[in-house]
C-alpha cells in the first residue's frame, strides 16, 4: 500500500458525509475518497417522512449535489459506483475490475429496508422508502392516486401515516401488532398517537397479519388473516430496517446485527472502521441521527491520530407525528423494570424505573413533551 493511498469512505448518507465534514475540520490535506452507489446528493434522511405534507419533491429535499460536496470537502466522490469486495490483507477494494488501495477504510453503508414477503410480485404497487431515490420513486407512483395502504405500524410507519394523511391522502395502516410502535412505547402512550392519527383520517387494521396480496385494476387488495380486505391504489412497506452488513461480512469481518465495532469504531480488521446504521457499537445498534453524529465527531479524531472512544449520553428520539407530539428515550440501560403511566387524554407521561427506583427511560406525548429536558438530566448515559 502506498503512503499516498486515500482515506476511503463507502457511503454518502448522513454518516458518510458528516464524518467527511468532521474529518476535514481536523485534516485539510489528506487525500479523501467517497464512494456511493447512488447519485451522492447530500440530504437529511429524517426529512423523507415529512416531505409529502410539505409538498416537497425529492430534488427539493436535496441540499447539495455530489460535485458541490466534493468541492466543499476537497475530496473525490465516485457516484453510481458499487464496491464489490474488500481485501483487508492488501488494504484494497475491488470496484468492478479495478483494484483501489486505501490507507484507512470507513464503512458507512447504512441500512436496507426489510423485504416484505410477496411484495416483489406486485412491482411498483408496493414500495418502501429508505433513501432519496426511493422517495422520488414513491412520489412518482402516487401521481393521480389518493389512497395508500401502509404495512407496518412502527416508528417509520406511524410517521409516514401522519405525513401522507396530512397531505390529503386516504391512509390505512396494517400490522400484526396490537398497538403503534409496539416494543418502543407502552400501550397507554400509543393510544393518543393513534387517536390523533385517526382524527386525520387514518384507518387502522392492527393485530392482523397479511394472508394474501393481489393486484387489482385500481391498485392492490390486501387480504388479512381474518378475511378483511383492504384496497388501495398504492402500498408502502414500512416493516423496518436491517443494517447493510453484506460487504463487511463477505470480507470476513465480524458481524452481529450490524458490523461489529468497538468503542473506537474499529472493526475486527485493522484499518477498517464502521459507523451509522450499518454499525453495531459495543453491542448497541442505534439507527438514529444523534448517535450517528456523536460517532462522526469521535471517529474523525481517531482518524487524525487522536484515538477517541464513543460515549453516548441518553439521546431522546423525537418521533415525527405532529398530530400528537411524541418523544421517547428507550430504557437501554435496564434489563428489567416497569413502566408507570400517568396523564390525561393526549398528554401522557410514561416513566421506566428499575427495581431500585432508578429512571432508565421515558415516553411523553402532547404537553408532557416539555418535561424531556428535566428528565434527560436524570437518565444514565447509554454508553459511558
Amino acid at each position: 500500500m502506498s503512503d499516498a493511498s486515500p482515506l476511503v469512505i463507502v457511503g454518502t448518507g448522513l454518516a458518510g458525509y458528516n464524518l467527511a465534514k468532521e474529518f476535514r475540520k481536523l485534516d485539510s490535506s489528506r487525500s479523501l475518497l467517497l464512494i456511493t452507489a447512488d447519485d451522492g446528493r447530500f440530504y437529511s434522511k429524517p426529512l423523507l417522512s415529512t416531505g409529502f405534507a410539505k409538498g416537497k419533491e425529492a430534488d427539493e429535499l436535496a441540499m447539495q449535489d455530489a460535485a458541490t460536496m466534493a468541492a466543499q470537502l476537497d475530496a473525490e466522490i465516485l457516484v453510481q459506483t458499487r464496491v464489490d469486495a474488500i481485501d483487508p490483507a492488501t488494504r484494497s477494494l475491488m470496484v468492478g475490475e479495478r483494484r483501489m488501495q486505501y490507507s484507512d477504510l470507513v464503512l458507512a453503508t447504512g441500512a436496507l429496508a426489510r423485504q416484505l414477503p410477496g411484495a416483489e410480485a406486485l412491482g411498483e404497487h408496493v414500495l418502501s422508502i429508505n433513501d432519496l431515490t426511493d422517495y422520488a420513486r414513491f412520489r412518482r407512483a402516487l401521481v393521480s392516486k389518493r389512497s395508500v395502504a401502509i404495512i407496518g405500524a412502527g416508528l417509520i410507519g406511524s410517521e409516514f401515516a401522519n405525513d401522507l394523511a396530512a397531505a390529503g391522502l386516504d391512509v390505512q395502516v396494517i400490522a400484526p401488532d396490537r398497538t403503534l410502535m409496539a416494543g418502543l412505547i407502552p400501550t397507554q402512550v400509543a393510544e393518543p398517537v393513534r387517536a390523533s392519527l385517526e382524527d386525520l383520517g387514518v384507518g387502522f387494521h392492527l393485530s392482523k397479519g397479511i394472508q394474501q396480496m393481489d393486484l387489482t385494476d385500481a391498485g392492490v387488495c390486501i387480504t388479512l388473516e381474518d378475511g378483511t380486505r383492504v384496497e388501495a391504489e398504492q402500498a408502502l412497506s414500512a416493516i423496518g430496517l436491517v443494517p447493510n452488513r453484506g460487504l463487511a461480512e463477505a470480507a470476513g469481518l465480524e458481524v452481529a446485527k450490524g458490523i461489529s465495532v468497538d468503542r473506537q469504531l474499529r472493526t475486527s480488521a485493522e484499518h477498517i472502521y464502521a459507523l451509522g446504521d450499518c454499525a453495531e457499537v459495543a453491542s448497541l445498534s442505534l439507527m438514529y441521527v444523534m448517535p450517528l453524529m456523536t460517532c462522526a465527531r469521535a471517529l474523525a479524531k481517531t482518524l487524525t491520530g487522536n484515538p477517541t472512544e464513543i460515549s453516548y449520553s441518553a439521546m431522546p428520539i423525537m418521533v415525527k407525528t405532529p398530530a400528537c407530539p411524541l418523544v421517547v428515550s428507550p430504557p437501554l440501560t435496564a434489563t428489567e423494570g416497569e413502566w408507570t403511566v400517568t396523564g390525561e387524554g393526549s398528554d401522557q407521561r410514561a416513566l421506566f424505573h428499575d427495581s431500585q427506583g432508578v429512571l432508565h427511560g421515558y415516553a411523553l406525548t402532547g404537553a408532557a413533551v416539555r418535561e424531556k429536558l428535566q428528565l434527560n438530566r436524570e437518565l444514565p448515559g447509554w454508553l459511558v
